[in-house]
């Protein structure tokens, strides 16, 4: 069980909570606080006599039109359903999850005016697997990602649909079978469910979690693939990576050491001189993918812990102010930049694969016994290749491009949700190069024998065998590919 409160809750943390199917319950410090910025909400509504933005107003370009009393609930669910314009692919469940989680942590500091049984209702959905259908397009990331977040708030109104016991159903169906009844919406609630920044933020945890693992195992294959390529340790030793100074080399250059330690490949004699800056330069180029993982992890930790919508209400100093903290530019332009180190990652694989499969350092060509009969792992290098290249193309920074919106009320946006479901692709692009490179090092590694590899390196072997074979004539390629994905999927979740 996870209690929700105002402590700092880690990208890790939130993925865990998710992977691990643990359930949630607000801590007594959440309750408390939500409930008294929605009677501060509800006393101010009855003695101000000025206008609040998206309490008693309308929305974004409409913001000088005011609302009666009588209307505000009708005001907050039109917002919802006018909203929910999303498009393209279904969200992954386990990140629609994500979305709930970092849903009720932002709302639960306290400053977004939302009643209690609202934050209550929220923590049912993600407890009972009640997981809103969202949609892949649609936010600009800038008032926060106001059309998925529509999707995922729509249900506790009784409308739009839901994933529940693995079937897409009506949510009022669903709710009516719980016995769960539609919420209705109190002043300033609909604002404060839309805005904010959690599908990008969400997008952002799963990809930031998984690349760190990713890489983590990358370190692994790459030791696999040196020692295949009678690769030279000494570009690992301590000094020569230390004088440089950044943090991820150095990572990077103990790990293959450890990694290949106690290798009989890596300690005979070598012909060659030096290495090809694919296995020379793992240090610097794996290295500076670590680094931007922290970077960027510690972007996201700063945004998941912190309310997001728009007006922030601060009760104690009797303040509501109407700002932009639901703009996704913090977090966009560091998806950005972890798309880039993540693309970077797969292409000094896919070289790596290209040097296995060349036929040099006493590896037959394409790694096939009888090269010309049979082709043998040729092509995998074109698979390599092709998922690279259009990686490449996903690296254009989506936060160097805006497009007004609201009749220019929102005329400068983040496209941060772009940013966040290309991370995503181009991580899953990363792990299948990997899973290549992996395939192809196995591979490589069975022409050194009798020759062991260090005990790490043979661990990760004799597991990965059990999966995927030696190939020793041409076959059917692509299920043991995927059989290697897999793996290494279930390697990282």
């Amino acid at each position: 069980m996870h209690h929700i409160s105002p402590d700092r809750i880690t990208c890790e943390q939130a993925y865990d909570i998710v992977a691990k199917g643990e359930k949630l319950s607000l801590s007594d410090e959440s309750e408390h606080r939500v409930a008294r910025c929605r009677k501060y909400i509800d006393d101010k509504i009855k003695e101000i006599d000025r206008p609040i933005y998206g309490v008693t107003t309308g929305f974004g370009s409409l913001c000088d039109i005011s609302i009666s009393t009588d209307e505000l609930e009708k005001l907050q669910c039109n917002l919802m359903m006018s909203h929910a314009c999303g498009m393209g692919d279904t969200v992954l469940p386990d990140i629609v999850k994500l979305m709930l989680l970092l849903k009720i942590q932002s709302l639960s500091y306290g400053n977004s005016g939302v009643q209690p049984d609202t934050v209550r209702r929220l923590v049912d959905f993600f407890n009972n697997e009640i997981l809103p259908v969202v949609y892949s397009q649609g936010s600009l990331g800038a008032s926060g990602d106001l059309a998925p977040l529509a999707h995922l708030s729509l249900p506790l109104i009784g409308e739009g649909t839901v994933q529940y016991s693995g079937a897409t159903r009506p949510a009022a169906e669903v709710l009516d079978e719980l016995g769960m009844k539609p919420l209705h919406m109190q002043s300033k609630e609909g604002l404060a469910l839309l805005n904010g920044t959690q599908f990008m933020s969400a997008h952002g945890v799963w990809a930031v979690t998984r690349a760190r693992r990713l890489a983590e195992t990358a370190s692994l294959i790459a030791a696999m693939s040196l020692d295949a390529f009678d690769g030279r340790i000494e570009p690992f030793g301590p000094e020569v990576n230390e004088v440089r100074n950044h943090a991820g080399q150095i990572h990077v250059a103990a790990s293959m050491r450890a990694l290949l330690a106690d290798s009989e490949i890596i300690k005979q004699n070598k012909k060659h001189v030096q290495d090809p800056y694919s296995f020379r330069c793992i240090p610097q180029v794996h290295g500076a993918v670590f680094d931007a993982i922290d970077f960027v992890e510690a972007r996201l930790e700063e945004e998941i812990n912190a309310p997001t919508d728009n007006p922030t209400i601060f009760p104690d100093d009797d303040i509501i102010v109407s700002a932009g903290n639901f703009h996704g530019e913090p977090i966009a332009m560091p998806m950005d930049y972890l798309a880039l180190a993540l693309t970077e990652l797969a292409s000094i694989s896919e070289r790596r694969i290209y040097k296995l499969i060349s036929g040099t350092r006493g590896l037959p060509s394409f790694l096939v016994a009888k090269p010309g009969l049979n082709s043998g792992f040729m092509i995998t290098q074109y698979t390599a290749a092709s998922i690279v290249n259009q990686s490449k193309g996903l690296c254009w920074p989506t936060t160097c491009d805006t497009i007004p919106s609201s009749q220019g009320q929102e005329d400068h946006v983040s496209m941060g949700a772009n940013a966040a479901t290309k991370l995503v692709r181009v991580l899953d692009n990363t792990m299948r190069v990997l899973g290549i490179e992996l395939m192809v090092a196995a591979q490589a590694l069975e022409f050194r024998r009798p020759l062991k590899s260090s005990p790490e390196v043979e661990k990760l072997f004799e597991a990965y065998r059990k999966e995927v074979p030696f190939v020793d004539t041409d076959t059917f390629m692509s299920p043991h590919l995927n059989k290697s994905i897999d793996w290494l999927n279930a390697c990282i979740s």
